[in-house]
C-alpha cells in the first residue's frame, strides 16, 4: 500500500454512533439525530459547538438548514445536502474529507435518520406522480414496481448473461444473516439456511423475501476531523484513505448496462486514492439493499471478475470464518435497513478498524471499505478507512 496526499493531510473519523434502530416511538427523526449527534462528538472529546460544517439529507424540506437549527449548528461554514440516495454519506465523507483538507471546515458532522416503519412510509421519489417523466411513461404502465422491480430486472439480466443462480444469492443473505446472530442490534437473528431462503415468497422475480433489505426506522451520526483534533477523541480515531462517487442513470432503460453500476468509478476513484487494491480490504460493508446489489458491487470493486460474483459468493466466503468478512452488523437484510443505509455502514467500518465490534469483530482488520448504493443502482460511493 503506498502512501497518499490524504495520509498527509490526516482527516480521520473520530466518532460514530448509531440512533435508536428498529421501531423507534416517542421520537421525531431530529430528536434520534441529534442524540446520535451528541454521542458521535463524546466520542470524538467534542461538542456541537465544535461542527462547523454539516452535511445531512433527507430530513425536512430543507436539508442542513432544519437539522443545523434543531441542533443549534446555526452558522457553519460548510454544508452540504446532496442527494444521490443511499449513496450520499460515502459521499459525504468525500466531501468531507475535501473540504477538511482544505481548511473550508475542521468538525464535519454527517448524519441522517429515518422512521419510514413507523410512520409506514417508504417511497423512492416521493410524493405524486409526474405523469410527464419517463417513468410515468414508460415503466409505470408495464407495472414495474419502483425499487424492488429495477433490482429484479438487474439479477435476471445478471442470471442471463453469467449463469447466476437464486441458490448463489441466498448466499448473500444466509451471510448477512449469520453475522446479524452475532448483533444483539440485529433486527432479524433468526437462522436462516440457503433452503430455507429458497422456499421464501417469491417478491419480484427473481427476487425472494430473503433477497429484500428490511424496512426499519434508525439512522447515525459521523464526524469527520483533522488529525489534531481527532487527538482529542475519546476512542481511537479511524483515518479516511480515500473515497470516490459517481452514477449512471435514474430511469432503468437509461441504464449502460444493467451488469455494471456506478462502483466501477467510485471504488477505482477511492482505492486509487488509498494507493490499495481489492486484495488489501480485511473488512467490506457494501450497500446491501438487495442480495444482487452486493455481487454487482463485489464484481465492481474488483473483488471478482465481472460475472463471478455468484461463484466468488460460494461456501460461505462473505460469512463470518469466510475470506471477506462482509456486512459484518448484518447488513441492511439483517441488521437494520430505514430507507438510506449508508451512514450505518460507516459506523460498523469504524468500529471494525477499532476493533470494537464484540462477537462479529474481524481479527486483525486494518483496512475496511465501507459501500454506498443510491436509487435504483443509480448512484454509488466507496471509502476507504484504515486503523
Amino acid at each position: 500500500m503506498t502512501r497518499t496526499v490524504w495520509d498527509r493531510h490526516g482527516v480521520h473519523i473520530a466518532g460514530v454512533a448509531e440512533t435508536a434502530l428498529g421501531e423507534v416511538h416517542g421520537q421525531t427523526e431530529l430528536s434520534m439525530f441529534a442524540a446520535a449527534a451528541r454521542e458521535a462528538l463524546s466520542e470524538a472529546g467534542m461538542t456541537l459547538r465544535d461542527v462547523d460544517g454539516l452535511f445531512v439529507n433527507y430530513m425536512g424540506e430543507e436539508g442542513t438548514v432544519q437539522v443545523g437549527e434543531y441542533l443549534g449548528v446555526t452558522a457553519p461554514r460548510y454544508v452540504d445536502s446532496t442527494d444521490i440516495g443511499g449513496a450520499a454519506f460515502e459521499a459525504f465523507v468525500h466531501h468531507a474529507m475535501l473540504a477538511v483538507a482544505e481548511g473550508r471546515c475542521e468538525v464535519a458532522l454527517i448524519g441522517y435518520a429515518s422512521r419510514q416503519r413507523t410512520r409506514r412510509a417508504r417511497s423512492v421519489g416521493g410524493g405524486a406522480v409526474d405523469t410527464d417523466s419517463l417513468a410515468a411513461q414508460f415503466q409505470s404502465p408495464y407495472g414495474l414496481p419502483a425499487p424492488i422491480g429495477h433490482y429484479a430486472m438487474m439479477a435476471a439480466r445478471h442470471m442471463h448473461q453469467y449463469g447466476t443462480t437464486p441458490e448463489q444469492l441466498a448466499e448473500v443473505a444466509v451471510a448477512a444473516r449469520s453475522w446479524a446472530r452475532l448483533n444483539l442490534k440485529a433486527w432479524s437473528r433468526d437462522p436462516l439456511t440457503v433452503e430455507q431462503a429458497l422456499a421464501g415468497r417469491m417478491i419480484s422475480t427473481p427476487l425472494r423475501r430473503s433477497d429484500c433489505c428490511l424496512v426499519t426506522d434508525g439512522g447515525a451520526a459521523v464526524v469527520v476531523t483533522t488529525a489534531e483534533r481527532a487527538r482529542d477523541a475519546r476512542k481511537p480515531s479511524v483515518r479516511v484513505l480515500g473515497a470516490g462517487e459517481s452514477q449512471t442513470h435514474w430511469h432503468l432503460a437509461s441504464m449502460p448496462d444493467m451488469t455494471v453500476t456506478a462502483g466501477a468509478v467510485s471504488a477505482r476513484e477511492a482505492f486509487g486514492m488509498a494507493g490499495i487494491t481489492a486484495a488489501d480490504v480485511d473488512v467490506l460493508q457494501p450497500y446491501d439493499s438487495f442480495t444482487i446489489t452486493v455481487l454487482l458491487a463485489l464484481e465492481d470493486l474488483g473483488f471478482c471478475a465481472k460475472g463471478e460474483g455468484g461463484a466468488f459468493v460460494a461456501d460461505g466466503r462473505l460469512a463470518p470464518g469466510g475470506a471477506l468478512p462482509a456486512m459484518t452488523s448484518g447488513g441492511g437484510l439483517s441488521y437494520n435497513h430505514p430507507g438510506a443505509l449508508g451512514a450505518l455502514l460507516l459506523v460498523e467500518a469504524v468500529r471494525q478498524v477499532r476493533g470494537e465490534a464484540g462477537d462479529r469483530q474481524v481479527p486483525g482488520a486494518e483496512i475496511a471499505v465501507a459501500h454506498g448504493v443510491g436509487g435504483y443502482n443509480s448512484t454509488a460511493s466507496t471509502v476507504v478507512l484504515a486503523r
